[in-house]
């Protein structure tokens, strides 16, 4: 039994909220999570999860389907946990993601009358990630996860990837390689796509892959190990090359990304004045994404990077100015020890968010602006609250669709001290 009189229950849903479910009232007035559901959908559902203030059910049966339910393009869509709103217009996508975002800052940022901007979509709302990731199944094919921690079942399709890499993964046959994390494949400007093999074993896999036009490289451990082709790719945002290496991390929507970088050359300016007397602090600078368009206008900027593989693309995309400083190390230890006043801080966290020591660093340093790149508005939201009780108001934020078809969003926020 449930606590409600049965473990199947017919409700009607209410809104969508930030993970892709959908969110409706069980007969006691808790709360329950629906995902592959739409707001004002009467459904059967089956209770799989159950919390003393909220419970997840399982979709049955949609009773009374949403006018704006329509057909998603992939036979895939409800088993893969990929895909979260592929049955929900692209535009209506856009609206409840704008609407997630003023909810999450709201909710968890305690903000009142957030200003958020219209939301930028994506020129391609299918077939645009230059870089895909699989798992493999038992028998050794690609595959994906349906949820966390279950065991990844083989695809036949993929409406993601950018053409070249959907042309290319059915064409890849692997044995059964246990300890084999993940497969990743990424597109460069020029067309050269690499296979990233991440595996806990030191020893790399044996492959056979002269028929195929990739490089291979695998991570593990002892670092990487590069066994055919080149170590990196080139990709280009707003015909600006960037050198990638294998382990590091580069964003996986190029139009939109170019879109982000157009936006933060527009806004940061208007919010604080750029000139060779700025510094600029940028944390989390991965391989010099914006540093890159930043440096030539600014006196000096500093970089902060953990990533080895990161840090290194970083010396190589901006081998070409001399104001430039990086430190590679933890944010939460480098910038306690810098000991800068820095005009401005740009920050571009993990999903994770800003560590408490690397929030306590920021705030300390005082910069009159903060501009806040995030991928996930729960710590978003989180860290906002702490920026306001720290002194920074919010001048604006502005979701970018990087991910399309998921519940995933980017963000682009500028605070005031």
């Amino acid at each position: 039994m449930d606590g409600t009189g049965s473990v199947e229950q017919i409700i009607t849903l209410e809104a969508l909220v930030y993970g892709g479910d959908a969110l409706g009232r069980l007969p006691d007035g808790r709360a329950i999570f629906v995902p592959f559901a739409l707001p004002g959908e009467k459904v059967r559902l089956r209770i799989v999860e159950q919390k003393r203030g909220y419970a997840r059910g399982e979709l049955l049966e949609v009773l009374e389907p949403s006018p704006q339910r329509t057909a998603p393009r992939c036979a895939h869509f409800g088993l893969c946990g990929g895909c979260h709103y592929q049955h929900l217009p692209y535009e209506a996508q856009l609206q409840a993601k704008t609407a997630i975002v003023r909810e999450q800052l709201e909710r968890l940022g305690g903000l009142v009358n957030v200003p958020v901007q219209p939301v930028v979509p994506s020129p391609d709302p299918f077939n645009f990630r230059n870089h895909i990731q699989f798992h493999l199944t038992q028998e050794g094919r690609l595959g994906y996860h349906r949820g966390q921690g279950e065991q990844a079942f083989a695809i036949q399709e993929c409406h993601l990837p950018e053409p070249a890499l959907n042309a290319l993964w059915p064409q890849l046959d692997f044995e059964f390689i246990p300890d084999l994390e993940r497969i990743g494949l990424r597109l460069g400007a020029d067309g050269e796509i690499q296979l990233i093999l991440e595996s806990r074993d030191l020893q790399a896999p044996e492959l056979v892959v002269e028929e195929l036009p990739v490089s291979v490289v695998h991570l593990s451990p002892a670092g990487p190990l590069v066994l055919a082709g080149g170590a990196s790719v080139v990709m280009e945002v707003l015909n600006r090359p960037f050198h990638v290496s294998a382990g590091s991390f580069f964003q996986v929507n190029t139009r939109v990304t170019e879109k982000m970088v157009a936006h933060l050359l527009q806004y940061l300016p208007e919010y604080q004045p750029l000139s060779n007397r700025t510094l600029l602090l940028d944390v989390y600078c991965g391989v010099g994404l914006f540093s890159a368009f930043l440096a030539g206008q600014v006196g000096r900027l500093v970089g902060i990077e953990a990533s080895p593989s990161a840090a290194d693309d970083f010396v190589v995309n901006l081998d070409e100015f001399d104001n430039i400083e990086l430190y590679q190390a933890p944010a939460e230890l480098a910038l306690p020890a810098l000991g800068l006043q820095p005009d401005v801080i740009l920050v571009d966290p993990p999903r994770a968010g800003l560590e408490r020591r690397a929030m306590d660093g920021l705030l300390a340093l005082s910069a009159p602006l903060l501009v806040y790149i995030s991928c996930d508005l729960a710590t978003l939201g989180r860290d906002a609250r702490r920026l306001i009780q720290g002194g920074y108001r919010l001048a604006q934020v502005t979701p970018f669709d990087l991910f399309p078809q998921t519940y995933h969003i980017e963000t682009i926020s500028f605070w005031h001290r």
